[in-house]
């Protein structure tokens, strides 16, 4: 039996007892990005016939037990799980000074002034204690301690997370034993880097996969598997984000393989890795240069309205022209590979041939040949103005608008922008002054040239029956 001593409430030296520490020959790792993994954890020991007891240390803290899974595969029909216990009472300074209430401690100040008996009481002040001898009762502040003296650390403490065992062992036999189990805390996305060329027509493309881990545990040489796919967890106490599916590797991934699996994608970084606890890793899996891009500028005025009791009001219109990158993830395009969602930040040179930040946004699961748009700022030299310039009461059923909207273009050139317009109810387009493209139910897309300093007016009159 051993002595443990704290000094200035930190554990400095400790032993326990009783351990049936088991050799880890591996471990795999696959990481669903709604911050939770599974963990297959193999360790080797040999076990006696009858009853054993298996503690298993250095798994997750953040471990959902009841998805824990335990089977032998040297000897799987000679091994019975009778129970299992997750021992998460954690050992720290205060559980340990509760624990020895009204025993025997011995505490030195920081003047070396050292005061041995029953401890009676602490608080985050100070602790009480009652010598032995002396009988008598001394009150001794915690920010004079320099170290505190146990004979033990409780049984019913723990150094990490364990989780117990109890088995029954059908004979005496060396087992490779295979734990799995579901952890919170560990968690992956994409990022992705693009710039952009200096005519805005072409960007280079780098991904990276970042995998975060505040799982409470180390992952040491780990076969590291990540999956993208919309996969159905029961939500009870814990909370996950829901992920969706899509395809990560192909040309261009030289660190992952990508294998689909049931309904989602699963892709095997092809060497181990490490994953420390409270770790962010970066590994790259996608470069790509010269892919063609578009810019494309968008005007959507966001007239608030409302009819209440046959009442219209305008209240806002928005005068800003939104900025959009738009690419075609094709093969023949330098890309055509299905991109996992994330976030993908655009930069470009600028006169000086420094490279600026120009803006950002996210982009959700997208399979090979699709569309990427993303909009990135607000045009500084593209401004926008809408008015609702008539309004009718045709019948208490029936309404007329007319609406103008201006597009002002302070560039040295000129601009197309997309003018998009939100309608309502059973609408229709008695006049306008534009062509008008129909994108759905209750939209509709007016597409104009702008000169440089130049200013374009649509006006266009719509019915409303209700």
């Amino acid at each position: 039996m051993k002595k443990i001593v704290v000094f200035l409430g930190v554990i400095l030296f400790f032993s326990i007892s009783g351990f049936c520490q088991l050799e880890r020959k591996g471990i795999s790792l696959t990481v669903y990005n709604q911050n939770f993994a599974l963990v297959s954890d193999m360790r080797e020991g040999k076990v006696k016939k009858g009853k054993i007891i298996l503690k298993f240390s250095d798994i997750a803290s953040l471990i959902d037990p009841t998805t824990v899974s335990f089977t032998s595969l040297s000897y799987p029909d000679a091994i019975n799980v009778m129970e299992q216990n997750f021992e998460y009472d954690l050992l720290n300074p205060d559980k340990l000074l509760n624990k020895y209430i009204d025993r025997e401690i011995q505490v030195i100040t920081k003047d070396g002034q050292i005061y041995r008996g029953k401890l009676l009481s602490y608080n985050k002040e100070q602790l009480i204690i009652k010598s032995k001898k002396e009988k008598n009762v001394s009150m001794v502040n915690r920010e004079n301690i320099r170290d505190i003296t146990f004979v033990e650390i409780p049984e019913d403490l723990i150094l990490k997370p364990t989780l117990v065992l109890e088995i029954e062992s059908k004979k005496v036999a060396t087992h490779l034993f295979q734990l799995k189990y579901i952890t919170d805390g560990v968690n992956w996305r994409a990022d992705y880097v693009a710039e952009l060329s200096p005519d805005d027509k072409k960007m280079d493309l780098t991904g990276w996969v970042t995998i975060d881990n505040r799982s409470g545990t180390a992952y040491k040489n780990a076969k590291l598997k990540l999956v993208a796919g919309e996969v159905r967890k029961v939500r009870e106490y814990r909370r996950y984000e829901v992920m969706r599916k899509d395809k990560l590797a192909a040309a261009g991934f030289p660190q992952f393989v990508e294998k689909p699996f049931f309904e989602y994608h699963i892709y095997t970084l092809t060497r181990p890795t490490t994953l420390k606890n409270n770790q962010t890793k970066q590994i790259m899996f996608l470069s790509s240069s010269g892919i063609p891009v578009k810019k494309k500028y968008v005007y959507d005025g966001a007239v608030r309205r409302y009819y209440h009791y046959n009442n219209w009001k305008q209240l806002s219109y928005n005068d800003k022209v939104d900025v959009y990158i738009v690419f075609e993830n094709k093969k023949e395009n330098n890309l055509g590979v299905p991109l996992p969602k994330g976030k993908i930040r655009f930069y470009k040179e600028d006169t000086e041939g420094t490279t600026q930040f120009i803006g950002e946004d996210n982009i959700d699961h997208t399979p090979k040949n699709e569309k990427v748009e993303l909009m990135i700022g607000k045009a500084f030299d593209i401004k926008g103005e809408r008015k609702v310039i008539e309004h009718k009461k045709i019948t208490s059923r029936i309404y007329e608008d007319t609406y103008m909207i201006k597009v002002r273009n302070h560039k040295d050139k000129s601009v197309k922008v997309e003018v998009i317009e939100h309608l309502y109810g059973d609408w229709e387009i008695l006049k306008s002054s534009h062509k008008y493209e129909k994108i759905d139910a209750s939209t509709i897309k007016f597409t104009v040239e702008v000169k440089p300093e130049k200013e374009v007016e649509i006006t266009y009159t719509a019915r409303y029956k209700f």
